[in-house]
């Protein structure tokens, strides 16, 4: 599996800067589609103080959360012309200015938390070679989880279960889809019709039917409130997304070597710990799905393996 990873990755990596104000201050604007009171805000926060503290209180960083930058390509492409300084987005997102990334997020790509996290530490090196050669820095990896399906109801019949048993399941319903080749392909390629639908558009597209469902982990699903419309949520657990904080690497390189020093550093001790946070709320959060009328099931081996 490494050995695969690494040589896709080998075979890809082959083929506007923020203004220091007068007494020195570093200005760095930062935005992610993650609302406030979650593991990822509170991750960026302390990612915040330490910076705050290791420059001295030099690098002013201003965080704007929940999408008020625009969805997650948006953000990545405004930190791609330096209008934005740092951005967090998954992978999928950088896709559309780093094509190779969506090969993070294959289907059944990963077989667990651990295998992903001993991968992605060992590709680190062309990841970070691939964003460099499009303008990116990588500062720290992070992680929206493992998606699932989430389904609304029958229409006209509430009684009926709908949860995704097998790719039959899946059948010409419309799903919303991640604006990324690789999420679009999978639909089609279970034979559902994809919807690519930006992330705040989402809900009210579920509650006026221009989407039946749409995948993604039980924390992103919640924080964004898209369970509202979900009736029923299968734990397929089909694709591992990891995420990435970057830089704009112009901008970066003409900073002074000391605050490089204070942007990096930091993420060093936070990037683990930010990764524990996410994956210690999903039991907890799968709980409060049912707790809230959502009914959870969990695929089978026998079959998951329908989707591999």
């Amino acid at each position: 599996m490494i050995r695969c990873i690494v040589a896709l990755f080998a075979v890809a990596a082959l083929a506007g800067p923020a203004l220091a104000g007068d007494d020195g201050e570093v200005n760095m604007k930062l935005a992610t589609v993650a609302p406030k009171g979650t593991p990822w805000s509170d991750l960026l926060e302390r990612y915040k103080a330490a910076v705050d503290e290791k420059s001295g209180g030099k690098i002013k960083v201003r965080a704007f959360l929940g999408g008020v930058k625009g969805d997650e390509q948006s953000i990545a492409r405004q930190v791609y012309k330096g209008s934005l300084q740092m951005g967090g987005v998954s992978t999928g997102a950088m896709a559309a200015i780093v094509p190779d990334m969506d090969i993070l997020e294959l289907p059944y790509l990963f077989d667990d938390f651990a295998q992903a996290d001993a991968i992605l530490d060992q590709v680190r090196p062309i990841v970070e070679k691939l964003l460099e050669e499009k303008g990116f820095k990588l500062i720290m990896y992070s992680e929206n989880g493992y998606r699932s399906f989430g389904l609304k109801g029958f229409e006209g019949d509430d009684t009926k279960e709908r949860f995704i048993h097998s790719p039959a399941d899946l059948k010409a319903v419309k799903m919303r889809s991640q604006e990324s080749p690789v999420h679009v392909a999978m639909y089609r390629a279970l034979g559902a019709s994809p919807v690519t639908i930006a992330v705040g558009e989402v809900l009210s597209s579920l509650q006026t039917g221009v989407c039946e469902g749409m995948d993604n982990t039980p924390l992103f699903i919640q924080a964004v409130s898209w369970h509202q419309a979900i009736k029923y949520y299968t734990v397929s657990e089909h694709i591992y997304q990891p995420a990435l904080l970057v830089v704009n690497k112009a901008w970066f390189d003409g900073l002074d070597p000391e605050v490089q020093k204070a942007i990096v550093e930091p993420a060093l001790g936070l990037e683990k710990k930010g990764r524990k946070a996410v994956r210690a709320l999903e039991p907890l959060l799968l709980k409060n799905l049912e707790k809230g009328g959502t009914k959870v099931y969990e695929l089978t081996e026998a079959e998951r393996d329908a989707f591999r």
